[in-house]
């Protein structure tokens, strides 16, 4: 700078100096990756799922009809009232034993029937590999075909089930198993009154899907070492001792694990049922029972209220689940 540029008083520039950045870390840089690729999911579930379930408990303490739900709020007049219809409705303490009864017996049906698969199934043999395909078919296939295929097979006028019971089993009368509610059988003296249409629709659900405990049982089945049963067969064990002490422990906490996914869907399952026998003749279950709520009487909350009081029961009876059985099976398979 020149002196003739120079005053008196005049403050001279600061120069400041660049401020450095610290270097982001690879534990940084993980991180903003994993919320860049969990964003998206969490906003996916908070739509699909959380908004819903907020919404449908908010409306179970209101009254909402379907025509005035447009203009509802989200501050009503909130109220029991819905509960006290539900739990006061003629049908709704039936129907929950049903839907136990449905639920237990489908889930036990199909983990027991996809066992005996993946049983029959481990071994290689010609053509297995094409069987194993096969027994996925039920699973895969649209659910309002298989249905259909149900119905015609057990129809009393034409079905294929009743023409074979009467040449090889000697029916004197065609059985309507979608629409029989109790069927009265002989059995060495004694008389036993059966839930034929609730028997049926548990047939059905464990033919559906028996493939689904099928394929986990399989896979866990083809990782168990052959040595451990080479050696149980040196020692002279039978081939159900064999499978009592060498492969159901191994096989335990898949099974844990299937049953608790099949008691889950069963006790929610709304469209065989209603596919089947439309919830009549001792099959209404309460998911059945909600949609009537909905459809029949147009009473939103009554069918929100329903629903959570549906999913209260279902999480109570996992926790019992989980608190007596659950360690048992972890037990088992340590």
């Amino acid at each position: 700078m020149s002196g003739a540029d120079f005053r008196p008083g005049r403050r001279l520039p600061v120069r400041r100096l660049p401020v450095r950045r610290r270097p982001v870390t690879a534990a940084a840089r993980e991180n903003r990756a994993g919320l860049a690729f969990v964003t998206p999911t969490v906003v996916v579930v908070t739509v699909v799922v959380v908004l819903p379930v907020l919404w449908t408990v908010l409306l179970a303490f209101q009254n909402a009809r379907l025509v005035d739900i447009q203009g509802m709020g989200l501050l009503g007049d909130w109220s029991l009232e819905n509960f006290q219809a539900v739990f006061g409705s003629p049908g709704f303490w039936t129907s929950l034993w049903t839907t136990l009864l449905y639920t237990v017996g489908a889930t036990a049906g199909s983990v027991v029937l996809g066992l005996v698969a993946a049983l029959a199934l481990r071994k290689p043999f010609r053509g297995r590999g094409l069987v194993r395909g096969a027994m996925l078919l039920p699973y895969v296939a649209p659910v309002v075909a298989v249905a259909f295929v149900w119905e015609i097979a057990l129809s009393p006028q034409f079905g294929i089930v009743n023409e074979w019971g009467a040449k090889l089993l000697g029916w004197d009368d065609p059985v309507a198993f979608l629409s029989t509610r109790s069927y009265e059988v002989s059995l060495a003296g004694l008389h036993f009154e059966l839930p034929l249409a609730l028997l049926t629709v548990i047939a059905f659900e464990t033919w559906r899907y028996f493939p689904f405990a099928f394929l986990f049982l399989l896979a866990r089945l083809q990782a168990v070492p052959d040595s451990l049963e080479e050696a149980a067969k040196v020692d002279g064990a039978a081939p159900t001792q064999r499978f009592r002490h060498v492969l159901l422990p191994q096989l335990m906490p898949v099974v844990a694990l299937l049953c608790v996914l099949r008691f889950i869907m069963e006790f929610n399952k709304f469209d065989d049922v209603y596919l089947l026998t439309g919830g009549g003749s001792g099959t209404d279950v309460v998911a059945v029972r909600v949609y009537d709520f909905l459809t029949a009487r147009f009473d939103v909350g009554a069918a929100a209220a329903q629903a959570l009081v549906l999913a209260v029961i279902l999480i109570a009876l996992l926790g019992l689940y989980f608190a007596f059985f659950g360690r048992k099976a972890q037990e088992e398979s340590s």
